[in-house]
């Protein structure tokens, strides 16, 4: 079913479905020692959907297992690596609290070695933190570092709540906004990225992604909407792909962010590839992705 205001999710389903994804994604790459979160796999096995269980127990549907389960540990490597430098940076620099937005299943707060004095903020769906963090502690997980837990969706008033969780407006803060953009509504990124700015003095630190286009997920072209769905059923998902996301032309993110007064740098995700030492690939879909890039910014 399309989105809809208001509509709900838990871990085994819909959008929620889809941080349960990365998580196997992430999972796959600890094994390959691409990345260190030895947390991802446990979560996954709690949450329990079959498409993931088989996934972890190397079992995807057609041809090129062995190169498909390489090429989502490769890419989620890529990605982890640089939100956790990201992170990591901003720690090294002075800045004592973090804000993880839309956290899904992100253990951040429970595998990164966090200065004794840093304050971490999760924010997602009521449901999605308890079971997160329910689940880590049943698994003798302790958090790395102050760690608030805040149950809103994104699309309500979060700064609200994120205050009312002890968050301090004064503080530098370092903001990950990391595979969540497409899942709100154009309107809903834009408010997103005021209240981050309203929230944040000089000197804070943002980082998420730009995707020039959302052809590759809303099924805009031929290409498009049948690479992405063949790459969405080996997974073993039935939902269409397009009716996970917001449709609607968007601001553009840099852009957006730069009359806002950050300062931003732009990674293509392409390049990043080859900067972490893995090929890249030149297929259809690769093409409907070009130009994507991940985001640092600073406020000035």
């Amino acid at each position: 079913m399309a989105r809809t205001d208001g509509d709900t999710w838990d871990l085994a389903s819909g959008v929620g479905a889809t941080a349960t994804a990365v998580a196997a994604s992430r999972a796959l790459a600890h094994r390959a020692n691409l990345i260190d979160d030895p947390w991802a796999e446990p979560l996954v096995k709690a949450v329990g959907m079959e498409m993931f269980l088989r996934i972890l127990d190397g079992h995807i549907a057609g041809d090129h297992t062995e190169t498909d389960l390489q090429r989502m540990a490769q890419g989620m490597a890529v990605r982890t690596r640089y939100f956790d430098d990201f992170l990591i940076e901003a720690a090294a620099d002075g800045i004592r609290q973090a804000v993880i937005l839309a956290s899904g299943l992100d253990t951040r707060s429970y595998r990164l070695a966090w200065p004794a004095d840093t304050t971490v903020f999760e924010i997602d769906q009521p449901g999605v933190i308890d079971f997160k963090t329910s689940t880590l502690r049943g698994l003798g997980a302790t958090p790395t570092a102050g760690l608030h837990t805040v149950g809103v969706d994104l699309r309500e008033d979060w700064p609200g709540a994120l205050r009312a969780s002890g968050f301090d407006p004064a503080r530098p803060t370092a903001w990950i906004a990391e595979g969540l953009l497409i899942y709100l509504p154009p309107e809903a990124q834009d408010r997103l990225f005021d209240h981050i700015t309203a929230l944040s003095p000089v000197g804070s630190r943002l980082a998420t992604e730009f995707m020039p286009s959302m052809g590759a997920f809303t099924g805009e072209t031929d290409d498009a909407d049948r690479d992405g769905q063949e790459r969405w059923r080996k997974l073993g998902f039935h939902d269409d792909l397009a009716d996970l996301v917001y449709h609607g032309e968007r601001s553009h993110v840099i852009d957006y962010l730069g009359v806002l007064g950050w300062r931003v740098t732009g990674d293509l995700v392409q390049e990043l590839f080859e900067t972490n030492g893995f090929e890249s690939n030149d297929d259809e879909m690769t093409e409907q992705f070009s130009g994507f890039q991940y985001i640092s910014a600073t406020l000035s």
